[in-house]
């Protein structure tokens, strides 16, 4: 029997990597015979430059940046195509879990690093960049990236204004002319996120709340995003709340898109052309994928139904093992999952959860493919 593990992250608690190799665990508990072939999985967010190493044998490179906050940060991106293509991970840079929620300062949050990674990729001459837009903690419209990259932004008294969400709505004049547009590489955003940047269904109506914004917050960063993106557009006759992702990150993907004319690719895609998921599943037996939380916005783009979609191609059966298992999943069957799991087995906080999330996955694997062997015979 051969069994194809293929899962997103645990985010804060199991990298795609972890999560494979407990359910492995588990498996091999229940019969050593089984092969398992366990393939790294991310669609854009936390995980992506690693699961792009791994399918594509990329070579890690080094770079000194800073977070969110403007601290010193060390972080790494990947190479691939014989170093013609760099594979940058947003939540490797400006990412929301690498700082506790009780820390998080959505107001003061920048995208600059995310900016000077570029120009490193720029610098070692890639000429194409993929941006994974997953799991930002920022909120300030591109604003710092465009500033990495030399855009400067003043308000009505002609005075600087450092990149932050809090100065979206003080922007009176931009100088554009030092920009560094990127100009003759492709640039790719990869993400599954539609939203656009402005409104109800916006970048900060949708995604501000998990960055730390409180409700009566929302309404006036929006007007904040809304002021900045009339100025770029009087500056740059581009209107960034034209495009479709434009939302991710929040705004990165405005940015990238309008002002840098990357193209939007959903981040699974461009992962599955890179790896050899498809062939592995072609003659396997059983499909397991899975995430931090299945619920029904598991549906529009998330890392199990991309899955479920290559495997449903060959008649292939898909077990979807999570977290969790949020509002509505059931919903899920009507694509053609074959069960839903979720590892919690009892009530128990949220830390205590995370805690346990690795034995509770194995276990939790173990006893799906010990009833599986049960009704399938070696």
């Amino acid at each position: 029997m051969k069994v194809v593990v293929a899962c997103d992250s645990y985010k804060g608690c199991m990298t795609s990597e972890e999560v494979a190799d407990h359910i492995e665990e588990g498996i091999h508990q229940a019969d050593a015979s089984i092969e398992v072939i366990k393939q790294l999985i991310a669609d854009g967010g936390e995980g992506t430059t690693a699961a792009f190493c791994a399918a594509a044998d990329g070579q890690w490179v080094h770079v000194r940046t800073t977070d969110a906050y403007g601290k010193p940060l060390d972080t790494s991106y990947v190479l691939v195509d014989g170093g013609n293509t760099a594979v940058i991970e947003v939540a490797n840079i400006i990412g929301l879990q690498m700082t506790p929620k009780e820390l998080r300062s959505p107001f003061f949050a920048s995208s600059f690093g995310v900016g000077t990674v570029l120009l490193d990729a720029q610098k070692r001459g890639c000429r194409k960049i993929i941006v994974g837009l997953g799991g930002s903690a920022t909120n300030d419209g591109g604003m710092g990236l465009l500033q990495a990259l030399g855009a400067r932004f003043y308000d009505k008294e002609h005075k600087y204004l450092s990149p932050q969400a809090v100065n979206l709505i003080h922007v009176r004049y931009i100088d554009l002319k030092r920009l560094n547009r990127l100009e003759g590489m492709e640039l790719i955003a990869a993400c599954d996120v539609k939203n656009h940047l402005l409104g109800e269904q916006g970048a900060t109506y949708v995604f501000g709340k998990q960055k730390g914004f409180y409700p009566n917050q929302i309404r006036r960063i929006d007007q904040g995003m809304t002021n900045y993106r009339d100025q770029l557009l009087r500056y740059t006759h581009i209107d960034l709340n034209d495009f479709e992702g434009g939302g991710a990150a929040g705004g990165i993907g405005a940015v990238l898109i309008g002002i840098l004319h990357a193209e939007m690719i959903p981040g699974l895609q461009l992962l599955l052309s890179y790896s050899h998921l498809e062939e592995h599943i072609k003659d396997c037996d059983l499909v397991i994928t899975g995430e931090g939380q299945t619920d029904l916005q598991t549906r529009y783009g998330k890392v199990p139904v991309g899955v479920l979609q290559v495997a449903k191609k060959y008649g292939k059966p898909v077990i979807c093992i999570s977290g969790a298992l949020g509002l509505q999943y059931e919903e899920l069957y009507e694509l053609g999952f074959i069960g839903m799991f979720s590892i919690s087995d009892r009530a128990m906080n949220f830390q205590q959860a995370l805690d346990q999330a690795p034995q509770k996955l194995t276990a939790c694997a173990h006893s799906l493919m010990k009833m599986i062997r049960y009704f399938v015979k070696a």
